[in-house]
């Protein structure tokens, strides 16, 4: 006997009912799953205001470090418990200009650790200062170089401040592009040293043994290109 007109109706807005429900189901379960991680992108935002505010009332700046350098103990780089350490705006050094904020510190010493990983870092002041002087003088008149024998990056938490008060105007004799982080100790822990380090330069070439020279040359453009809309905000 076949079904009837009236039940057949009946049997498809049942089917579409049930596909609804099942749809508005999967839908919440999504939601639900999407929740937390909401939730925890807007508590490290709140979190990350507060603490500005705090910095700026308590005249300090935080910064993320690898306990190891903190402490003193175990091997200082990469992985690690990493803790919050204050630096006090009074330890930075008043010539600390361009100095970075916390995203461009953050990108800068990555490309201390890559120009690690390519051999391609001179760490310390020594050394800093023996590759600068190798350098050529720049001509005054000129553009800014868009490929420089290389960068120097300087820790503003030095102190005597005279370690390395004259390497900015020595970088400036030779259109070699300089900026400042807040913390030697993130500076070393990313030039692979287990000691804080004051000043290290990045240098163009790979060193020996390095076979992938191309990657490094795009790693190093791009920190050139970061370096220089920094320095663009330098307050004379």
């Amino acid at each position: 006997m076949a079904a009837s007109p009236d039940i057949q109706p009946k049997k498809e807005k049942k089917e579409k009912k049930d596909k609804k429900d099942k749809k508005r189901k999967s839908s919440e379960l999504d939601a639900d799953a999407a929740t937390p991680a909401k939730k925890e992108k807007k508590e490290k935002k709140r979190k990350s205001l507060a603490t500005a505010d705090d910095d700026e009332e308590t005249g300090k700046v935080t910064l993320e470090a690898p306990s190891a350098l903190v402490t003193g103990k175990g091997e200082a780089a990469d992985g690690g418990d990493k803790v919050l350490v204050q630096v006090p705006l009074s330890a930075l050094v008043p010539f600390a200009n361009p100095l970075c904020d916390e995203k461009g510190q953050r990108k800068v010493l990555k490309g201390v650790k890559k120009a690690a990983k390519n051999k391609a870092l001179k760490r310390g002041v020594k050394e800093v200062l023996k590759s600068v002087r190798k350098s050529p003088l720049s001509d005054p008149a000129a553009a800014a170089l868009t490929n420089p024998p290389g960068l120097v990056i300087l820790a503003a938490d030095i102190s005597p401040m005279d370690v390395i008060s004259h390497l900015p105007v020595l970088c400036e004799d030779h259109g070699i592009p300089y900026v400042y982080v807040s913390s030697r100790a993130e500076l070393g822990a990313a030039g692979a040293t287990k000691r804080p380090t004051s000043v290290v330069m990045v240098m163009r070439g790979v060193g020996k043994g390095v076979k992938e020279e191309g990657e490094w040359e795009e790693g190093f453009g791009e920190l050139v290109g970061l370096v220089g809309k920094l320095g663009k905000g330098v307050v004379v």
